[in-house]
């Protein structure tokens, strides 16, 4: 079953159509993000781990390349996988560098306003990975990969 909203602005009618088979596809996408950005997370602590034990890197240094490594697979991921985009490099490269220093300034921002205010700085990070998640996803589908 459809349901159709209508609302006019102006001049202009705008008529949106939802239905169950929509709501399921953005949860199933919404998942593969998710999933996406847990695998990006876990090779940015792969390659943390492997820099500083094996290879004597400097902690600093081998978490930036294992942020940067996860980015990339983040970013080819959603790109094939959660978005199936087929839009130039030279277009979303840009925007997903920008939305990831964006997320990470936002993150930073929530936690330490959220323990400042005196909710436990790791119950405070676990608020601001959910709000910079839904974000980042909504960004992702509308702005970089669409």
């Amino acid at each position: 079953m459809n349901v159709t909203f209508c609302g006019s602005s102006n001049e202009h009618t705008m008529v949106r159509s939802y239905s169950p088979s929509t709501s399921r596809f953005v949860g199933t996408q919404f998942a593969k993000f998710a999933a996406v950005g847990g695998l990006g997370t876990g090779l940015h602590y792969l390659v943390l781990v492997v820099l500083v034990t094996l290879l004597h890197v400097a902690p600093g240094r081998a978490a930036f390349a294992g942020a940067a490594a996860g980015a990339c697979l983040v970013y080819l991921l959603n790109r094939r996988y959660t978005f199936a985009s087929d839009a130039d490099h030279r277009r979303t490269l840009p925007r997903f560098v920008a939305l990831a220093v964006a997320g990470a300034l936002l993150n930073g921002l929530l936690v330490g306003l959220l323990s400042g205010a005196g909710l436990h700085f790791l119950l405070a990070q676990v608020v601001a990975t959910a709000v910079v998640l839904v974000i980042n996803f909504i960004v992702s589908k509308t702005w970089i990969f669409r």
